[in-house]
């Protein structure tokens, strides 16, 4: 019976979820309250049935499992423990430790910093999750700098590298946190804001891929997506 209620419970989820409507199912008001209760039930699980049929199989396993959660150390191997647990705010920042690292962290802190200083921390780790996806990509370079500083199409893939300025970091505290921010993903931190984003933009531009790939989330200025 808990199996049970547990199923019904999770698929009505998903129909919440993915926009689903229960308007024409009502409850019946006589003095007998089960009078309708199989016909209502009959009508929310086929209401439910239509509703998951038409999610694409993708979309059903997200919901299913829920975001990829990776852990691990500064070196890339498998970390012991509970994952991480991320809180988006300074004082959760300031509390990790200070951190460090080789060029590859520095590259990280680079793009964060350059690409999303004007950003909620949501939106910088957001930043940070799109570029660690395509490390993760067979699709492109293995290196954070590698897929920084990729060119390609008579550009490059991340705007600040091609602008003809000097990437200093100057402001002060956009660097503190871009630099932790950084850490913080390098050291395994879950990467739950983009559902595995490989791209994004601002709102107000539209590159042509816009219209290829689906998009997986839109964090203050940035709208971002997946490439297939």
């Amino acid at each position: 019976m808990r199996l049970h209620t547990g199923w019904i419970t999770g698929a009505v989820a998903a129909v919440i979820l993915n926009g689903a409507a229960f308007a024409d199912v009502t409850v019946s008001q006589s003095n007998d309250p089960t009078a309708a209760l199989g016909s209502t039930f009959g009508a929310l699980l086929g209401t439910e049935r239509q509703a998951m049929a038409a999610l694409p199989e993708s979309r059903l396993t997200e919901l299913a499992v829920g975001p990829k959660i990776e852990t691990r150390t500064t070196k890339g191997k498998p970390a012991v423990g509970a994952p991480m647990v991320i809180r988006y705010d300074d004082a959760w920042l300031a509390a990790q430790p200070e951190p460090s690292g080789d060029a590859e962290w520095e590259c990280l802190s680079k793009a964060i910093y350059f690409e999303a200083r004007g950003e909620s921390l949501r939106g910088q780790f957001a930043v940070a999750e799109v570029i660690l996806n395509r490390v993760d990509s067979p699709d492109y370079p293995r290196t954070i700098c590698g897929v920084v500083q990729q060119r390609g199409g008579g550009g490059c893939q991340f705007s600040y590298v091609c602008d003809g300025r000097a990437d200093r970091m100057r402001d002060a505290e956009a660097t503190w946190r871009a630099e932790r921010v950084a850490r913080v993903m390098m050291d395994g931190a879950p990467r739950a804001l983009t559902m595995g984003a490989t791209h994004f933009h601002t709102r107000w531009v539209r590159p042509g891929w816009a219209r290829r790939f689906p998009q997986t989330a839109a964090i203050g200025a940035h709208l971002f997506y997946r490439q297939n």
